[in-house]
């Protein structure tokens, strides 16, 4: 092979396998890990991840990628014309496939800077399938070349895959409260900003399924009063109260729905739980109160938390709004974890 042709063979078939393998596995690490290890939280690729195109026959699309590019850099390795027509076909299929992804991301307007790139290596590598075929090429010959482009494609499964077990998925300050749960039940660790939009809207697709599991929940709400709501301080203030005398439940239901967040709102909130205004005054004043408030909002920078609500099933994270149906589904993998 010359050396313009090995130049050729190396940009348009060997470069794209290694390309499209390292980042698919990359991808599928993420996608197994209870939160992104690689990608940006909130970011592109987690949204992508969120959407319906993340998996195909309930395997995440990962899985496809790095099977295929393996085969296909097997194919890539191999010599004569039937490797160089399986590959053709395997190329164009997974071309295809690539530009049906991209323009889903076009579609819904969000981008995941690794899939793009695991689709344009698909598209490159269709492209020297192609030339492939026509002008025959074939990897050179012999055991060398060879064991070189096999190592090179482990290298490209193996780095991403250690890379991942070096970060941790599921910061301490939730680890923390899953050692604390008793065997068997599932941690959920809501933070919380109860004058926030969304906490509200999210509480409401959440509640019912945590009514359904409630026996074997452990539930912690952690207060996060966002400066940009005003009275959601008070809210918080108010929440630990109803923890310490016993209705940290019905008052966190109760904030949630609530009209009137101000101190006298809250009051009428804890007035109509039954608590004691004396005792839930003397708390509320209590220093003590806004330490509590301050650490958990401290815990909730420490997880790298970048909005709310962010909400933790034992170790999977979710941010931002979501549908019933997804809790449900997390429940339910936790649960399975623990049978």
């Amino acid at each position: 092979m010359r050396k313009s042709t090995a130049l050729a063979y190396l940009l348009l078939l060997a470069l794209p396998v290694l390309v499209g393998l390292t980042v698919s596995t990359l991808l599928l690490v993420d996608y197994l890990s209870p939160s992104p290890l690689f990608c940006e939280v909130g970011g592109g690729c987690d949204r992508i991840r969120a959407t319906a195109f993340s998996s195909f026959l309930h395997l995440p699309l990962p899985v496809y990628g790095v099977a295929g590019f393996t085969v296909m850099g097997t194919l890539v390795l191999l010599r004569g014309r039937r490797a160089r027509q399986i590959l053709l076909a395997l190329a164009a299929a997974a071309a295809l496939i690539a530009v049906f992804l991209l323009s889903v991301q076009v579609a819904k307007d969000t981008f995941c800077k690794f899939c793009i790139m695991v689709d344009l290596s698909s598209l490159v590598l269709a492209a020297g399938a192609l030339f492939r075929s026509k002008r025959e090429w074939d990897f050179p010959e012999g055991r060398i070349p060879f064991y070189a482009g096999a190592v090179g494609m482990l290298l490209a499964v193996g780095v991403p895959i250690a890379l991942g077990r070096t970060r941790s998925g599921v910061p301490e300050t939730i680890a923390s409260e899953i050692r604390k749960t008793p065997p068997g039940k599932v941690t959920v660790v809501d933070f919380v900003d109860f004058e926030c939009p969304f906490c509200r809207m999210t509480n409401v697709e959440f509640s019912p399924v945590l009514e359904t599991y409630a026996s074997r929940v452990r539930l912690v709400r952690k207060q996060v009063p966002l400066p940009m709501h005003p009275h959601a301080i008070h809210a918080a203030r108010a929440a630990c109260c109803g923890e310490k005398l016993g209705k940290g439940d019905a008052m966190a239901e109760a904030l949630f729905t609530a009209e009137d967040l101000t101190p006298a709102g809250c009051d009428k909130v804890a007035q109509s739980l039954g608590l004691d205004l004396g005792a839930f005054e003397a708390c509320i004043h209590d220093p003590s109160t806004d330490q509590q408030i301050q650490k958990e909002s401290a815990e909730f920078r420490a997880t790298l938390g970048r909005g709310l609500p962010t909400i933790w099933i034992d170790g999977e994270k979710f941010e931002g709004l979501q549908e019933g149906s997804v809790f449900e589904q997390a429940m339910t993998r936790a649960m399975a974890n623990k049978s």
